[in-house]
């Protein structure tokens, strides 16, 4: 059934899940340091300010973007990344590359497709970053496919880095209807979804299919059997992210946890994993992102349009 979404309604749902990116990727930083075994999840969580990562300036700058045009315009997308760019969030270094190259002029196709001799990046960047897209397009699937591909496309010329995307944004998408429609789909059913809008060929359509069977397990377990980001791929990350943020649907804390207690890119899974949950549930809600949280997040940048 079709039914109409609002301009201010897409943009409330993106600001959450916004909102539950850049919290999920604060915190998770804190108990993530590269070379460093993971910090233990205590109930007593770090001191305020957490300062976010590469993960959200790029999710902020997908935001910009859908509020300025209503869609994904690439060239502006482009732009914005190379703009906002801050090495001092934590870019890897194939980023770093990249976004040099489009602020020295490189088109963007040509930038992306040089990537790793010419293989283009199968990187989660992409993934990273696209939550909100998928809560903007609540009504829509194929839009939020068609939406992310082309926001991945930018940076990922790689299929499975574009995949990871596309996956991400439409997991956000279901949970965003989901959440309009007062329902909470079932695990299996939401990762099959998912994995239908994939190419069958693909690492990250397999390792999603796998996601579905692996219901009742514990995170550790499941981290161990489709990756936790350790190898910074979309095939080695966005399963596992969509397992946890299936799992964890309405309850935005233990998905985080659940994050932090499977270590690997801690940072990253946590803000793809909150993207999509938040989608969901919300801000300051019954099993949404917790005011507090949110507090003691660094503030978002002054420049984004739309601000969480």
């Amino acid at each position: 059934m079709t039914f109409t979404l609002f301009p201010d309604t897409r943009l409330t749902l993106a600001r959450d899940a916004l909102a539950g990116l850049s919290v999920g990727d604060a915190l998770g930083a804190r108990f993530f340091v590269p070379g460093q075994a993971v910090a233990a999840w205590a109930d007593a969580l770090p001191p305020g300010p957490w300062p976010w990562s590469d993960d959200t300036e790029m999710a902020c700058s997908v935001l910009t973007v859908l509020a300025a045009h209503g869609r994904i315009d690439r060239d502006a997308l482009a732009l914005a990344f190379a703009a906002h760019y801050d090495p001092a969030r934590r870019y890897g270094a194939g980023a770093v590359e990249l976004l040099e190259l489009i602020r020295a002029g490189t088109p963007w196709p040509v930038a992306a497709a040089s990537a790793f001799d010419g293989q283009g990046s199968c990187g989660n960047g992409a993934a990273m970053r696209v939550a909100p897209l998928g809560a903007w397009y609540a009504d829509s699937t194929r839009r939020a496919a068609d939406q992310a591909r082309a926001s991945a496309e930018v940076t990922h010329a790689h299929p499975e880095g574009v995949a990871g995307a596309v996956a991400v944004a439409v997991a956000a998408s279901l949970a965003a209807r989901a959440r309009l429609d007062g329902d909470r789909p079932e695990p299996a059913r939401l990762l099959t979804v998912v994995a239908g809008a994939l190419d069958p060929a693909g690492e990250v359509h397999r390792g999603v299919r796998r996601a579905a069977a692996l219901r009742g397990h514990p995170a550790g377990e499941v981290a161990e059997a489709l990756g936790n980001g350790s190898r910074v791929t979309a095939q080695d990350t966005v399963p596992f992210c969509l397992w946890v943020a299936a799992t964890h649907l309405h309850d935005y804390p233990a998905a985080i946890r659940a994050c932090v207690e499977a270590g690997g890119d801690v940072d990253t899974t946590a803000a793809i994993v909150g993207g999509v949950v938040a989608a969901h549930t919300g801000v300051g809600t019954p099993g949404g992102v917790p005011d507090g949280w949110l507090a003691a997040r660094e503030p978002l940048p002054a420049w984004l349009a739309a601000p969480a």
